[in-house]
């Protein structure tokens, strides 16, 4: 018997985790959260059936949710609606793809998602409300916080640690045992060859960090 699955963000993220979802054959999904001013219309073949403020009265035992808004720069908005459906006690489903390879010696916490072809090596740990998405490569050992976005073809080595709300852009490639702060941003392309240990925004090879504009 499927588990019923209600989404929760309707943009493009969500077009590839719906495809990721069919692939599992464990979910039944039976509509999709978004702006109030999509109510009733559909996102590929599921239906919006609410927005946000709806939420609770679609919790139930029966039913499962996964946050299917992606996340670039910045996490806050996966974080904030997963902090809500922990106040509704919601069942917060986790995904991982039929053409993934996940060791049986890795954990994967609540409301992650391992795309399609992305694999998680032995002993590997990967928090909660996380994206492993497409041909990502997690190495053995390593721990991979809560919001955290590993973007397409990224390769993470062995031992590394990547804290809370980290993103990774496409393509770049971590060296063993590096360490990266809570919310920083990685450009697609990068090669990190040491820790970071302040917050920012990195980017090329060798590695820079852009300085913002305030």
């Amino acid at each position: 018997m499927k588990h019923r699955l209600i989404l929760i963000g309707g943009g493009g993220h969500c077009h590839a985790c719906i495809d990721v979802i069919e692939s599992t054959d464990k979910f039944e999904i039976v509509g999709v959260i978004d702006k109030k001013d999509k109510i009733g219309h559909s996102i590929l073949d599921y239906p919006i059936i609410g927005s946000d403020e709806d939420l609770p009265k679609f919790v139930d035992e029966n039913t499962w949710f996964l946050i299917t808004l992606g996340s670039v720069k910045s996490s806050d908005l996966r974080r904030k609606i997963f902090q809500n459906l922990e106040k509704l006690n919601a069942n917060i489903a986790t995904i991982v793809s039929k053409h993934a390879l996940v060791s049986k010696y890795s954990q994967l916490g609540r409301g992650t998602i391992v795309m399609h072809r992305a694999i998680v090596g032995a002993n590997s740990k990967i928090g909660e409300n996380s994206i492993i998405n497409t041909n990502a490569n997690i190495e053995h050992d390593c721990v991979v916080g809560n919001h955290v976005h590993i973007s397409t073809h990224a390769v993470v080595n062995g031992h590394c640690e990547i804290n809370d709300g980290v993103f990774i852009g496409s393509n770049t490639t971590l060296f063993q045992c590096v360490s990266i702060e809570k919310n920083t941003i990685i450009g697609a392309g990068s090669l990190v060859t040491k820790n970071i240990t302040e917050s920012g925004i990195y980017y090329g090879n060798p590695l820079v960090k852009k300085i913002e504009n305030v």
